[in-house]
């Protein structure tokens, strides 16, 4: 190493006053709120040296990953003409060849919230754009949209005009834009279960506990010979009292293709992705030292151990009536419009549409009667969940939370924390019912409530959507 910094300095002195003072600035610099990287080269440390005085200049504007992805206009590729940045944290490789010429960036190293897929014309792009490393990325003159149009993977990229969708950053394109620092983070991929995840995860890493290869694949490789491109195959993991499953997807161009999947059980830590049409939602791996299936199988809760605290199915609603139920609080944040009952082919449930309501801002929250976990072990909520008329699932939401001290009646002044459910999103289809997981709440003491809380518009018929809730279920044992 301290050779290698001699010969770095014998170059300095050779190069110009003023590229040897930037360097200087560049590897001198105190971390303030952008760290300046002073090990990945020269032309780097400049580059992304510019870029951050034009931040803290104000020419340029760090805006989330979660901006980027909603400046994307369905079946389009949309130029991004505005002077933004965004920065995230690698959390794909094309190392093994499961991935190719494109990579994710997620915005946090351990509690992400969004994520998108880069597309660039380059392999082996893991010897610059490693797992955990810190990038910022200036939009400007670069595209947002889907490459496969429809598939619901939204990714930066150039133009590609004669199909007007998005293709991959040229090399030289990758330089100007896609700017990596000195930082590399350990990420930490984020717990869920199959049931949990949703569209919010792709390019998300996440990790998935008690799993195993489906029955019908165990001894299979990860591809089928015969596969061109790739192949899914089942895994399936304990969740509650049933086991839930999710494919897993492999490129045929993967240098473990041919491996044969593990037995057992244990836990995967993969990227969420799409299938090439964008039907299912997939996992991906980055390498097979990432599924670790050794342990043994795991075990279903049984219902029969349970108390059931709560079974409220709604069959006694009165239809298209408010919402007033004993126990339960039924409160308009925003606008005036609170959660209905409502009855349909003799089922009973509750719901909250923005439809008509005239408002321009319509919030509402739905909360349970207290849960008493006192001298509990274990404990659960499940519910079912469906929408109708949803056309922007970002802005138009349905959000679970719980507390432990709410007073039964004054909701803004309670501490609410929400809860990893699975939300239907647009892609669901209108009034179908589905379960939104086992929702474990036995780290919790004392009372609990579990809130539902609506947001949408009555004059803005892109939010006016509506979202339904039935078959509440609390278990404790």
């Amino acid at each position: 190493m301290y050779g290698f910094k001699r010969k770095i300095m014998k170059f300095i002195t050779k190069i110009s006053p003023f590229i040897a003072l930037l360097f200087f600035v560049s590897a001198c610099q105190q971390e303030d709120v952008f760290e300046i990287p002073n090990t990945v080269g020269l032309e780097e440390n400049a580059s992304l040296s510019a870029l951050m005085s034009e931040i803290e200049s104000g020419q340029k504007n760090v805006v989330s990953i979660a901006f980027a992805k909603d400046l994307m206009v369905s079946g389009e590729a949309t130029e991004i003409t505005s002077d933004i940045v965004i920065k995230g944290y690698v959390v794909s490789s094309d190392a093994t060849g499961n991935f190719y010429k494109e990579f994710y960036i997620q915005d946090d190293p351990s509690t992400p919230t969004a994520a998108i897929r880069l597309l660039i014309d380059i392999t082996d792009s893991y010897n610059m754009f490693n797992i955990g490393r810190e990038v910022y990325v200036d939009l400007k003159g670069l595209y947002v949209g889907e490459y496969r149009t429809g598939d619901g993977v939204i990714t930066i990229g150039e133009l590609d005009r004669a199909n007007n969708r998005i293709t991959n950053v040229r090399e030289e394109v990758v330089k100007a834009h896609i700017l990596r620092a000195a930082t590399t983070s350990e990420i930490e991929p984020l717990n869920v279960k199959f049931s949990q995840i949703n569209d919010s995860h792709v390019g998300i890493m996440v990790q998935v506990h008690d799993v195993n290869v489906a029955s019908s694949n165990v001894g299979d490789p990860y591809v089928d010979p015969y596969d061109t491109f790739d192949t899914q195959r089942t895994l399936e993991a304990c969740d509650g009292f049933s086991k839930k499953t999710f494919l897993l997807e492999t490129s045929a161009y993967a240098d473990f293709n041919q491996d044969i999947l593990p037995s057992g059980t244990g836990t995967i830590k993969a990227v969420v992705t799409k299938t090439y049409d964008g039907d299912n939602l997939v996992l991906m791996l980055n390498s097979t030292e990432d599924i670790d299936l050794n342990g043994t199988t795991c075990e279903l809760l049984e219902l029969s151990d349970f108390d059931t605290v709560l079974d409220e199915q709604f069959d006694n609603v009165v239809d298209n009536s408010n919402f007033d139920y004993d126990g339960w609080v039924n409160y308009a944040e925003v606008g005036g419009e609170l959660w209905t009952e409502q009855l349909f082919s003799g089922n009973g449930y509750v719901e909250f549409s923005g439809y008509r309501t005239g408002d321009d801002v319509n919030i509402g929250w739905l909360v349970t009667p207290a849960f008493d976990l006192t001298g509990a072990t274990d404990a659960y909520i499940n519910f079912k969940l469906a929408q109708h008329h949803l056309d922007d699932e970002v802005n138009n939401t349905l959000e679970v939370f719980v507390s432990t001290d709410f007073d039964g009646t004054n909701v803004t002044t309670a501490t609410w924390e929400k809860q990893n459910v699975l939300v239907p999103g647009e892609d669901i289809s209108w009034y179908a019912f589905q379960d939104a997981g086992l929702i474990d709440v036995s780290s919790y003491s004392g009372n609990l409530y579990v809130a539902f809380k609506y947001v949408g518009s009555g004059t803005d018929t892109s939010l006016d959507g509506g979202y339904f809730v039935d078959d509440v279920l609390f278990l404790k044992k």
